[in-house]
C-alpha cells in the first residue's frame, strides 16, 4: 500500500455517518489534508522562528527581513510541496489533469496565498502588535479559506469537463 493510500484510508476512516450527511466526501478529504498541512506548517514555523531564526532580524544587504517574515520564507517550500502532494494524491485524487498543469495552477494560487500571508503578517505583527506565532495562526486560517476556494474552483478543476 502506498503512502497516499494509507493517508486516504486514515482520512476516510473518520468520514463517519453524521459527517457524511453534512460534508461532501471531497471537501472532507480536502479539510483533512489542509489540517495536516496546517499543523505541519505551524510546527515548522514555531521551530524555525524560535530555534533557527531565533527571533532575529536578517540583514541580506539590500533589505532587512523581520524574523516572522524570514520564518515564513523558510517554511514555505516545505508546506508548498507537502500541500500539493496531499491535494493531488488524497483530496483530488480523481482529477484527470496532468501533474504539471496542476502544479502550475497550484503555484499560481499559492502565489496569491503568499501575498495574503505577507499582508496579514505585516498587518497583525507590525501594525497591530500581535505576537508572531498567534498572528501566524490567524493568517493561516484566512489563507486556508482562500486556498480551499482556489483549489475547488481552479487548481484541481478540469475545465474540459464543464
Amino acid at each position: 500500500m502506498s503512502v497516499s493510500d494509507a493517508i486516504t484510508r486514515l482520512v476516510d476512516f473518520f468520514y463517519i455517518p453524521p459527517i457524511r450527511s453534512l460534508i461532501p466526501h471531497r471537501l472532507f478529504r480536502y479539510g483533512a489534508c489542509g489540517a495536516l498541512n496546517m499543523t505541519l506548517d505551524s510546527v515548522w514555523y514555531f521551530l524555525i522562528y524560535h530555534f533557527i531564526v531565533c527571533k532575529r532580524f536578517i540583514d541580506i544587504g539590500f533589505v532587512t527581513i523581520s524574523p516572522h517574515i524570514a520564518s515564513l520564507i523558510v517554511v514555505f517550500p516545505i508546506t508548498f510541496f507537502t500541500g500539493f502532494w496531499l491535494n493531488r494524491n488524497v483530496a483530488f485524487k480523481a482529477t484527470e489533469l496532468k501533474t504539471t498543469r496542476q502544479l502550475m495552477r497550484y503555484a499560481l494560487t499559492v502565489a496569491g496565498a503568499i501575498l495574503l500571508n505577507y499582508l496579514c503578517m505585516k498587518l497583525l505583527v507590525d501594525m497591530c502588535g500581535v505576537w508572531a506565532t498567534p498572528a501566524k495562526s490567524i493568517t493561516t486560517v484566512v489563507s486556508a479559506v482562500y486556498s480551499f476556494l482556489a483549489a475547488r474552483y481552479y487548481t484541481f478543476r478540469d475545465f474540459r469537463r464543464i
